[in-house]
């Protein structure tokens, strides 16, 4: 899916904002939809069928949060979070509730197109059994196998560690919430026990990564959750 094709939905109560991204989007050949409110952004999703929405947690009607759970409740259209809000719980909240990205007000307008280009990418990427093979310039993980191999050598993971990996593989350049990956990985009493993934996500570091102090594929957003870079 080229850009020139991908409608984005910008869902924001402030018209400056909203005006903006028209114009910044326009201007690199998305076609964009508008609107103000919640109830006007569930609307528009099911009629303009946008390639991926662009949300503001702070609208006049609804949550963001509600906006999300009203949408995954029957489509996973991208949805990217802007957020003006202090600290992390609110995002999370977001990342939990099923949004794929998030960037934080004010933002760089190159910043949001770079996440605007890999939602794009990730929703035109079909979920067959070609592309159960993820490929870096230095790992080959092949999620049907559960093989991963470092420089052409195999590396021996223990099935925890597989489990972690997997998951973020699976949900690659995308925000994992820390909640997410321990409710998955470990099962829902262990929520709360971060201290589990900073040993395991540094583990897998030390056996994928060419500098596991400076990671290049698994990655870190602090007080959030990780991500897996290709």
């Amino acid at each position: 899916m080229t850009t020139e094709s991908s409608t984005v939905l910008v869902v924001d109560d402030d018209p400056q904002i909203a005006r903006a991204l028209r114009i910044n989007l326009s201007a690199r050949g998305y076609t964009v939809v508008t609107a103000h409110d919640g109830a006007a952004a569930l609307k528009a999703v099911a009629e303009a069928k946008p390639d991926v929405v662009v949300l503001d947690l702070g609208l006049p009607d609804l949550d963001g949060v509600e906006v999300i759970n009203g949408l995954r409740g029957w489509t996973q259209v991208p949805i990217i979070v802007l957020s003006a809000r202090d600290g992390s719980a609110d995002k999370v909240h977001a990342l939990d509730a099923g949004a794929d990205d998030y960037v934080t007000k004010p933002f760089g307008m190159d910043e949001l197109l770079a996440r605007l280009r890999a939602a794009v990418r990730r929703s035109a990427v079909s979920t067959s059994e070609s592309d159960a093979v993820v490929e870096t310039a230095s790992l080959m993980i092949d999620l049907a196998a559960k093989k991963v191999r470092r420089e052409g050598t195999e590396v021996h993971l223990t099935k925890t560690e597989w489990r972690l990996l997997e998951l973020l593989v699976r949900n690659r350049g995308r925000l994992v919430t820390q909640k997410q990956l321990l409710h998955e990985v470990w099962g829902p009493s262990y929520d709360t026990e971060s201290h589990y993934l900073r040993v395991y996500v540094a583990q897998l570091r030390r056996k994928l990564e060419a500098e596991p102090s400076r990671p290049r594929h698994l990655l870190t957003e602090p007080g959030m959750g990780y991500r897996f870079e290709p």
